[in-house]
């Protein structure tokens, strides 16, 4: 089944000789469930493509749909609210609320909508990323590597469509790093979550099931590895 779709994307910044293409026409077609990894040269459109598919921008022209729900044709307040509910994003920087324990981090998504967490899905989220015992504790307390597990917790909680991954582990240690891809690989599997990860580590790359060479805003290679 279809879950995410791009058509003719194209974004453009300023105008005149300042004007910058950083997509170039864009056709992506993702499936439920699917791994796909989007690799690039610092500069080559990756991390504007994910911003537009987790409608933190909009683009210049084309359409992206989500379940069949076109992102571009959303105000501010309705983009935000659907990217609550069905877009999971996680950041190379963690992104946590200081002030607020690791239990209501997660929880954050849930609690401004004021829905009631489902207490079995959390706590099979919270001990598959091996969290369980650091639920009362703050953000600095924690680890790199715990933050950014908290930060995938947060990411999973409201089931959503899609999960964006930019540069997840570029702040982290080769063996933080490496769990965090397994971690991701195990809710991929175990939740059949659908995921786009953006690296520039060809390594990690190769653990996804496809993926996705952009270059000067345009895909120059998609391939499936399995």
């Amino acid at each position: 089944m279809e879950i995410l779709r791009c058509e003719n994307v194209r974004k453009v910044y300023g105008a005149g000789n300042n004007q910058v293409v950083a997509l170039d026409h864009i056709d992506l077609s993702v499936q439920k469930g699917e791994f796909v990894a989007i690799v690039g040269a610092s500069g080559s459109g990756k991390s504007t493509l994910l911003h537009i598919l987790g409608s933190v921008d909009k683009p210049t022209e084309g359409k992206v749909l989500i379940e069949g729900t076109e992102l571009s044709a959303m105000n501010r307040t309705q983009a935000a609210i659907f990217r609550r509910r069905k877009v999971g994003l996680v950041y190379q920087f963690y992104n946590l609320i200081p002030t607020l324990t690791v239990r209501k981090n997660i929880l954050m998504p849930l609690l401004l909508d004021k829905r009631k967490p489902n207490q079995e899905y959390f706590e099979q989220i919270v001990h598959s990323l091996g969290i369980e015992d650091k639920l009362e504790s703050l953000p600095s307390q924690l680890s790199g590597g715990q933050q950014q597990r908290v930060a995938i917790a947060r990411s999973l909680i409201y089931r959503p469509a899609i999960l964006l991954a930019d540069e997840p582990t570029g702040n982290l240690d080769r063996k933080n790093g490496e769990e965090i891809i397994d971690l991701l690989k195990l809710s991929n599997r175990n939740l059949d979550q659908t995921i786009l990860l953006i690296t520039h580590d060809e390594k990690i790359a190769l653990e996804a099931d496809r993926i996705i060479t952009i270059e000067d805003g345009k895909i120059i290679s998609d391939q499936k590895r399995r």
